[in-house]
């Protein structure tokens, strides 16, 4: 049973509702938009979007030795690619110091704050006689409860926290969560140079940006309890917190560059996955709606809480990533992903394509999609297209070549070459006619025509293959490999 004590300090705020709802991303740009920010990203924008609230950008720069402007700029890409649309101009934390600086003073003017004066060499004596007793390490300042100091020597401003009683945060996802005061410390808002701290800093951000839930890692769980101290010694309305599980590998262990906690711009780049592919299986790590697996992004949206997030870390699984990315590829439009793929293409071809075999790109989209998971295979799946004479042939290809039967080709070559309109039907007729006379299957003629074409065994079907290629370069293709002698 809860003391009168902890009743008071358990979060009283109404929360808000509807157009009221405002989230924030709040990441440091001290490298890319890693995967699992991107899902918290996602989130909060889904759950701003759902309310009709206001979904907010801010760049937690104040770590000036790390954060970068490639850093910055690489977050922004990722939420653009995202389509992570934001509400108002981004915010930057580090150019909001003296506003933070300033809640200090007023802090200490309030006698919510205090100047402490310990030097490090006190700190380490203290840090080593709590581990001499196995004891968690906190800051218990003698200057909590003094006066004396004189504020032109070198000194740090903490937070006077509550010591007696408990805090419970009733989290939206965690649920109920209480932590005793006297676990907590009386963390520093001001170093001794001045400038505010990172605990400082986002809650007079989140304060001041009109913040109403806090959506972030299940990491920042303890946090929330120091910030919740300073919050009310502000006596600022106290946001909803919704702490989420953290993403982990396939093998359950924390997530790592080798499970694919790599930045967005690599899924985009290096893995050719489409940004709806990636929001989509991100939405379903850790968020679920029945057994819908495909969600739109007008769904997430109308559908999206924080109810049906899950409290279970989330493994991820390349795999599923995969499916997912090939059902959005066949869904994809044809010239947007002729688009995407073309600078793969050329980077393959080690050429650039010209507007011609541009739209032939294109128009190969309806047959090569079906077959691919990434653009990088809708790339490497449409190579037969661009590469000249001679056209290179797996090995694979050049065994179904040999195995032909003798003449095959030529006499298919032939009846091509008679065709008076190359379109698919006349195509058709003619391989089909010619496997009828050569007393073949389709199948068994449809191979060796495959490999001399495309000079692989795998490849859209050989009709559309034929129709790409176009006359020409078709019967040229298949008059260069007359020379593989049969049986062989």
């Amino acid at each position: 049973m809860a003391t009168d004590i902890e009743t008071d300090m358990t979060a009283k705020t109404p929360e808000a509702t509807g157009a009221d709802v405002v989230t924030r991303f709040a990441p440091s740009p001290t490298g890319f938009l890693h995967i699992g920010g991107a899902r918290t990203a996602l989130f909060n924008w889904l759950f701003a979007r759902h309310h009709g609230g206001k979904f907010l950008l801010r760049i937690e720069d104040t770590d000036r030795a790390r954060s970068t402007d490639a850093a910055i700029d690489a977050i922004i890409d990722g939420m653009q690619w995202l389509d992570l649309d934001w509400d108002g101009e981004t915010v930057f934390q580090f150019a909001r110091a003296d506003r933070h600086a300033a809640v200090a003073a007023e802090l200490l003017a309030k006698g919510e704050a205090y100047r402490c004066y310990l030097t490090q060499d006190e700190l380490a004596a203290m840090r080593a006689e709590a581990q001499e007793k196995r004891l968690p390490f906190r800051v218990r300042s003698p200057w909590r409860d003094r006066s004396d100091g004189d504020p032109s020597i070198p000194h740090v401003v903490r937070l006077r926290a509550p010591q007696e009683g408990a805090v419970t945060i009733a989290d939206k996802v965690q649920g109920e969560v209480t932590v005793q005061n006297a676990e907590l410390d009386d963390f520093v808002l001001l170093r001794s140079d001045g400038t505010p701290t990172y605990m400082l800093s986002v809650v007079v951000d989140d304060n001041d940006m009109g913040v109403t839930h806090v959506i972030r890692g299940d990491d920042h769980l303890n946090n929330a309890f120091r910030q919740l101290a300073l919050i009310r010694a502000m006596g600022w309305r106290e946001p909803t917190y919704a702490h989420v599980p953290l993403i982990h590998g396939a093998d359950g262990a924390k997530l790592s560059k080798r499970h694919g906690a790599l930045g967005v711009d690599a899924y985009r780049d290096e893995m050719g996955y489409l940004p709806e592919a990636v929001n989509n299986y991100l939405l379903r790590l850790g968020w679920g709606h029945g057994d819908d697996e495909i969600i739109s992004r007008e769904q997430a949206t109308e559908w999206f809480d924080l109810a049906h997030v899950g409290r279970s870390p989330s493994r991820f699984d390349f795999k599923k990533l995969e499916n997912l990315n090939g059902h959005y590829l066949r869904e994809a439009d044809d010239a947007r992903l002729a688009a995407l793929v073309a600078p793969r293409v050329e980077k393959l071809a080690g050429r650039a394509l010209t507007d011609a075999e541009r739209a032939t790109l294109t128009r190969a989209m309806e047959s090569l999609k079906p077959r691919a998971k990434t653009l990088d295979e809708v790339a490497d799946g449409a190579m037969f297209l661009f590469q000249g004479d001679p056209l290179p042939v797996d090995e694979k290809a050049a065994e179904v070549l040999k195995a032909a039967p003798e003449g095959l080709l030529a006499a298919v070559t032939q009846r091509l070459r008679g065709l008076d309109q190359w379109t698919i039907e006349e195509l058709d007729a003619a391989v089909r006619a010619e496997a009828e006379a050569a007393e073949l299957g389709l199948g068994k003629l449809a191979g060796p025509l495959r490999a001399a074409l495309t000079g692989r065994t795998v490849s859209p079907g050989i009709f559309d293959v034929l129709l790409l290629l176009g006359r020409d370069v078709s019967l040229a293709r298949l008059d260069a490999v007359q020379h593989y002698p049969a049986g062989a």
